[in-house]
């Protein structure tokens, strides 16, 4: 998995997804740039994620609220105090670690070999086996399910004491070993405070110190007031928003999965106090269904409760995706209460509060939140489009073929015309037929190398549909359209290209499935 992941890597730069950030002076560690496809393919997945949330919900409208922010509001959110990560050092490899990711690793190891038990007990019992009975009762899955259950308490616990001493020896304990050298010589874990902090003022003896915003939420939170009232909005409503944040993540690994600057798509839902647990079941089941209208499978997606919550949560479940690295976070969905608005009520002097004219009874609303890193769900779908497979080739022999199986929606490049060959007026039929195209899907016109090169180029960055214009298309104004996923071809007429490919790629088609 390891292989695959680096080879997912080397292809995002090969093909135009992601470069690293200023290469040509060596990098800057865990920041990266989007490429000429990159940038259409994050462009296609925020407006998909943008349209579902505002179009198609009538009490939920978007804002763009600034990154710097007034310090007391990180006060009153508790990221001053309490926005910490525990760090663990590595003696012999000098490396640096999150404690709680080592844990985490670890238990994910075994939850892998309980599958795996599952697995070939599904295969040798066929339809009469019954998994929840094999769980129960198979000494081996039992065993491994108390050592999950044992580590996770004990974590829990500590985490909720902030106990670092019992942290580091839970690592001792389970004798997690450093994943690059595999030594288990460790120092004490300490706490690290993840913001940035910069300087606001063009004198820098008086300039006030703030931070780059680390989450968005809290520019929605400020924002309660002038929105519901601007907006003539009532109780249940929500705020939608894009934006980018910033954390100073010490282990920033794991390509574009854990970054220092990255952005975040987020939506707080206001809900009537004693109603926040029913929403926060809506919510899930809402983005669970997002997640797989983009073709992920069912076994590649999961809820995993938290077993620490934050401070401010009375329930959070995250959607965990299986990246080439294990399974992993993608989406967090919190019951964040009424904590952010009476924090902010409290800090600002300011009252946050809703009129219900029904009840005729002012009240701080709950809140449900949706948060979804637009990086982490770039990496989901390039993880779950990238395929290695072998094909025959115009002499019938099997060659491989790297595709990325994209869903068309979000597709950077939704069309390739290729005139066959550079001669005999097709390049000029072939610019043509894109021209009249180009106005409402993204085309790319390629001419050189064999027609086989070409379509391989485009299978590699995605491209669901190829148009090629051959002689015969001078004679009938038919072309020919190739089909990326099974690489089948149709001879259609040329008047006929807009309406085939519009209903495939279409984001109306695509977000009709969510309503």
């Amino acid at each position: 998995m390891d292989d695959l992941f680096k080879k997912l890597i080397s292809h995002a730069k090969e093909y135009g997804f992601i470069f690293p950030s200023s290469e040509i002076y060596d990098g800057l560690s865990a920041v990266y740039d989007y490429g000429q496809n990159g940038v259409e393919l994050k462009n296609n997945i925020k407006k998909y994620w943008w349209d579902s949330m505002v179009l198609l919900h009538e009490n939920i409208v978007g804002i763009d609220s600034a990154i710097f922010m007034h310090p007391e509001i990180w006060k009153a959110s508790g990221h001053v105090g309490a926005f910490n990560d525990p760090l663990i050092d590595n003696k012999d490899s000098k490396k640096r670690y999150r404690a709680d990711v080592l844990i985490e690793d670890y238990i994910e190891k075994i939850e892998s070999k309980i599958r795996k038990e599952v697995t070939k007990a599904a295969k040798r019992f066929g339809d009469s086996f019954d998994e929840k009975q094999f769980r129960e009762t198979n000494p081996r899955v039992l065993s491994n399910q108390k050592k999950i259950d044992e580590v996770r308490a004990r974590y829990v616990k500590a985490a909720e004491n902030d106990d670092l001493t019992e942290i580091k020896q839970i690592i001792i304990d389970c004798e997690i070993a450093d994943p690059v050298s595999g030594s288990r010589n460790w120092t004490d874990v300490r706490q690290f405070n993840l913001m940035f902090e910069t300087k606001l003022g063009s004198v820098s003896d008086e300039a006030a110190s703030i931070y780059l915003r680390p989450e968005t939420a809290q520019g929605i939170f400020v924002n309660f007031l002038n929105v519901q009232k601007s907006g003539r909005m009532r109780i249940p409503f929500g705020i939608a928003q894009i934006g980018k944040a910033f954390r100073n993540e010490i282990v920033a690994r794991q390509f574009i999965f854990r970054m220092r600057e990255f952005e975040q798509m987020e939506m707080q839902y206001f809900v009537k106090p004693g109603e926040e647990l029913k929403w926060f079941e809506t919510w899930k089941e809402k983005r669970m269904k997002w997640h797989k209208s983009l073709g992920v499978a069912d076994n590649k997606l999961r809820f995993h409760d938290h077993d620490k919550l934050a401070h401010y949560a009375n329930a959070a479940t995250d959607i965990e995706f299986e990246f080439p690295i294990g399974f992993k976070e993608v989406e967090g969905i919190h019951s964040r209460t009424d904590f952010d608005l009476s924090q902010h009520q409290e800090f600002s002097g300011k009252k946050l509060q809703f009129y219900d004219p029904e009840s005729k009874e002012n009240y701080t609303p709950f809140v449900i939140e949706t948060s979804i890193g637009l990086d982490r769900m770039f990496l989901l779908i390039m993880s779950n489009a990238y395929k290695e497979e072998k094909v025959p080739n115009a002499e019938g022999k099997l060659e491989e073929r790297v595709v990325l199986n994209l869903p068309p929606v979000l597709a950077p490049v939704k069309l390739a015309v290729l005139p066959l060959v550079r001669k005999d007026g097709l390049p000029e039929k072939a610019r043509e037929i894109m021209d009249h195209l180009k106005v409402e899907f993204n085309c790319q016109y390629e001419e050189k190398d064999s027609i086989g090169r070409r379509y391989r180029r485009q299978d590699a960055i995605g491209t669901p549909y190829c148009i090629t214009v051959d002689h015969q298309t001078i004679r009938d104004n038919s072309v020919t359209i190739r089909y990326r996923d099974d690489m089948k071809q149709d001879r259609i007429p040329v008047a006929k290209i807009r309406e085939i490919i519009s209903d495939k790629v279409s984001f109306r088609t695509a977000l009709s499935r969510l309503v």
